[in-house]
């Protein structure tokens, strides 16, 4: 397919799919998205390469790698506490790749369901799949968004959601065996937790991110940023059905999110542990208090 063709065919499926571009003035067919703004802009960029991030085949289509792109990227919206606006799609496409424009139909329906316009992008030749995605939140006020930097002693540790789902999926997969539906859908199709990152926000998170490489990686980075020390009880963390804890701990991919707040506000997630004075680090701790080192997912270069 020729670039202008795979251009016509993306803007058939963004056109069919509709929505809302109240706030677009601007979008394919110029050179550049025209966007009416809000008064704070967050913006967060993603890239999902083949043979780094997924390798497709089987259960994995160009549909499922769409979705998961546009999740991951959004998951990070959610992980300020920003409320989805649009996103921008750059394509890599390899010799011999068909229909293409697969990629974005997957997308289509997670960007219905978070108010998110496609409004752009670009396409170009390229030696393995690739799909970087920007997309842009929106909040009223800077007040509002939740860094990494902000967990203080004697917060509470919390996260959304059941944890392992996705690492167990992609392992099954990977041993060529079929995973359990739900595991499946946890890998292939996870959800960015923007209405849980709002709520947790709302509700005081001082520090939040996004688990896509583990609990023992990710809350690493709230650690050092804040300058604490976050005590993990694996016991508590809540497991997905089918994956280990080893997998909800370290696994990654799962898309939810791990909030530092007061003590007195932990209704929105689940209590996993705590905040405490000391060097930054992350302790895991076993039910008789005992650290046991897990690590999380980390990219080599």
């Amino acid at each position: 397919m020729s670039e202008l063709a795979l251009i016509d065919a993306i803007g058939a499926v963004l056109g069919e799919a509709g929505g809302d571009r109240a706030r677009v003035l601007r979008w394919l067919g110029d050179d550049a998205a025209v966007v009416r703004s809000r008064p704070v802009a967050v913006t967060s960029v993603d890239m999902m390469v083949e043979g780094v991030h997924f390798r497709i085949g089987g259960p994995v289509t160009l549909e499922s790698v769409g979705h998961r792109a546009l999740a991951a990227a959004l998951s990070d919206l959610a992980a300020m506490g920003a409320e989805s606006g649009e996103a921008y799609l750059a394509l890599g496409i390899p010799p011999g790749l068909e229909q293409a424009e697969r990629l974005v139909r997957g997308m289509t329906d997670l960007a219905a369901r978070t108010e998110t316009t496609i409004a752009g992008g670009d396409v170009s030749a390229a030696p393995a799949l690739t799909l970087a995605v920007t997309v842009v939140g929106w909040v009223e006020d800077e007040a509002e968004l939740v860094g990494r930097d902000g967990a203080r002693a004697g917060d509470t540790v919390v996260v959304t959601g059941a944890l392992g789902g996705a690492a167990a999926g992609l392992a099954a997969l990977e041993a060529q065996r079929t995973p359990a539906p739900d595991l499946l859908s946890a890998y292939l199709f996870p959800e960015p937790r923007l209405a849980a990152g709002r709520a947790l926000a709302a509700a005081g998170a001082r520090a939040m991110i996004d688990l896509s490489d583990g609990i023992a990686a990710d809350a690493r980075h709230i650690a050092q940023a804040s300058g604490v020390r976050l005590e993990i009880d694996l016991a508590a963390v809540p497991v997905a059905r089918g994956a280990s804890t080893e997998q909800a701990v370290a696994g990654g991919e799962d898309f939810e999110l791990l909030a530092c707040l007061p003590r007195a506000a932990c209704a929105q997630a689940t209590v996993v542990g705590r905040v405490v004075e000391g060097g930054p680090g992350v302790a895991l701790l076993d039910a008789d208090g005992r650290e046991v080192q897990l690590g999380g997912y980390e990219h080599a270069f």
